[in-house]
């Protein structure tokens, strides 16, 4: 089955609504015909494709229909819009120039239990537990690698869960009852397992375009990518630290199918083309272990790739003339010490996002600088802080979009690149903080990538900057900050970015803050759970 279609293939019964901690749904499901003649079948097919949509997408109804959570919006409870406010907007990568409720609490780490964003990322990931224990519970048995993929796709939703929220409540079945919460390193040993567990049951490992079948599905090296992900930071989640089975697994990936791309087209490189508007045809899908498919005409969708772009651009950044699309927002922008990891000494030039890169001598330094200013002096304004033009609806192969408003650029949650990434790092930490030649090549793949100078070692700290070089604005800065000890805690004062903790100069912050709260609403309902320190 080819996800790019799967707007059509979900009918509207398949809508589940998942409220406080996964319990109220429970008798929306319970079901009975008006007419006792129909016999009431599940729509096996639909049911998983629900699982996958529920990231990339804000409900059934297209750009006006209801979002899938009751009492929220798209946008508040949008997945890949509240990953990218939570770990970017809160970090040394983004701010906002919005006054949203929560946006200003996002820039300057002031979010409590009742911040609206982190309520609705928080109630989208129990939204797709919700989807797949209904899976599990009406369609087992039925096919065997979906059941897998339903498995791992839920063991990925409580992994972003335990990432950002802690100790969470934890069901593997619809409930009629609270319910309890399990503890953060308990939580870790289950998707441990999960994982271990449903992994070959997936599909072989493949690299493939969107008109291959399978495409927008996980297959086995989504399980060793996101394996060699919780054990890079095992030590933040469980005490003790697992760098051997990072790299491990994070070599599976490597030595896999899913090969970095490394060839550029007309005039585009291949590091733009993994976030261009054709990325699942024009030959970047390779490097794609999971992406989440949007297409202008069928996935009509406000809260996935179309934010990541329109967020970040303005219409004067256009002038190649090919943003294609109407929708310009004019929020997001770069913090100074972003800029910083391509220009260190600040001198970042006033030019085009073309002429940006090769000003860097780097092909990743996908920023616009006319008429901007560098520093962040008035975080309110759009044009304070350089604009990011990382993910565009331009098509590089040729060819034309399909909407002129919505866009076709699949967002790759999971790429190979990060794979390369963890496995130096796991290096490095295991080689007493220095790359062996085999970590230095990881690094230096990526690098000669992005046509950069490469090096025979790396230190951890160098890695940490590489790491945002080859990953910014993707949703991963906030845990990698944590993992090094600079977000919140004693360390957090050893590294201060523009606004932190509300400081236009830096301030230091609690290491209460390296979780967010769970939402008030769901610590009222049920009376299982404990707040997190700080709160």
């Amino acid at each position: 089955m080819n996800l790019r279609y799967f707007k059509n293939i979900i009918p509207a019964a398949a809508v589940l609504f998942a409220a406080a901690g996964l319990s109220s749904c429970t008798g929306d499901l319970d079901v009975t015909p008006i007419d006792p003649s129909k016999t009431m079948v599940p729509d096996e097919a639909a049911l998983f494709t629900k699982c996958y949509s529920n990231m990339a997408l804000q409900g059934q109804g297209g750009q006006g229909g209801d979002c899938d959570i009751d009492g929220l919006d798209g946008g508040t409870a949008g997945f890949v819009r509240q990953l990218f406010n939570s770990n970017e907007l809160t970090t040394d990568e983004a701010i906002c120039a919005w006054g949203d409720p929560g946006i200003p609490a996002f820039n300057y780490n002031q979010y409590d239990a009742s911040h609206p964003m982190l309520k609705g990322f928080y109630y989208r990931l129990y939204t797709g537990i919700a989807f797949c224990n209904h899976y599990l519970e009406v369609c087992a048995g039925i096919d065997a690698t979906r059941e897998a993929e339903v498995r791992f796709l839920r063991a990925l939703y409580y992994y972003h869960l335990m990432d950002a929220f802690g100790n969470v409540p934890f069901a593997t079945a619809l409930m009629s009852t609270p319910p309890p919460q399990i503890q953060r390193a308990d939580l870790f040993k289950w998707i441990e397992e999960e994982l271990l567990a449903v992994k070959d049951q997936l599909m072989a490992p493949a690299a493939r375009k969107d008109t291959d079948n399978g495409y927008g599905r996980a297959d086995q090296d989504a399980a060793n990518l996101l394996l060699a992900r919780m054990y890079l930071n095992a030590e933040v989640y469980t005490g003790t630290a697992r760098w051997a089975e990072a790299k491990e697994y994070a070599e599976k990936v490597i030595n896999g199918p899913h090969k970095l791309w490394t060839t550029g087209t007309n005039g585009f490189s291949a590091y733009q083309m993994l976030f261009m508007g054709d990325n699942g045809s024009n030959g970047a899908s390779q490097e794609a272990i999971l992406p989440l498919l949007q297409d202008g005409v069928k996935t009509t969708a406000w809260c996935t790739s179309l934010f990541l772009m329109a967020s970040t651009w303005k219409a004067d950044m256009d002038t190649e003339g090919n943003y294609n699309t109407s929708e310009l927002w004019a929020g997001n922008r770069a913090r100074i010490q972003l800029v910083a990891k391509f220009f260190p000494n600040n001198d970042a030039p006033q030019v085009s996002i073309k002429d940006m890169a090769v000003a860097a001598g780097d092909d990743r330094a996908l920023f616009f600088g006319i008429d901007r200013e560098l520093s962040i002096s008035t975080p309110t304004e759009f044009t304070s802080g350089y604009s990011v033009g990382k993910f565009r609806n331009t098509y590089a192969g040729g060819g034309s979009p399909h909407n002129s408003q919505f866009i076709d650029t699949d967002f790759f949650l999971m790429r190979s690149a990060e794979a390369y990434l963890i496995a130096a790092e796991a290096d490095a930490r295991l080689n007493g903080g220095t790359t062996s030649s085999t970590g230095a090549n990881y690094i230096n793949a990526l690098r000669e990538r992005a046509h950069t100078s490469t090096f025979n070692s790396y230190t951890t700290e160098q890695i940490l900057d590489e790491r945002s070089r080859e990953l910014y604005f993707e949703g991963f800065r906030r845990t990698d900050l944590i993992r090094y000890g600079y977000f919140g805690g004693s360390n957090s004062g050893r590294y201060l970015w523009e606004w932190k903790g509300g400081s236009q100069n830096g301030a230091a912050f609690s290491a209460d803050l390296n979780l967010f709260a769970i939402p008030a609403e769901d610590i009222n309902a049920n009376p299982n759970l404990t707040q997190n320190p700080g709160y």
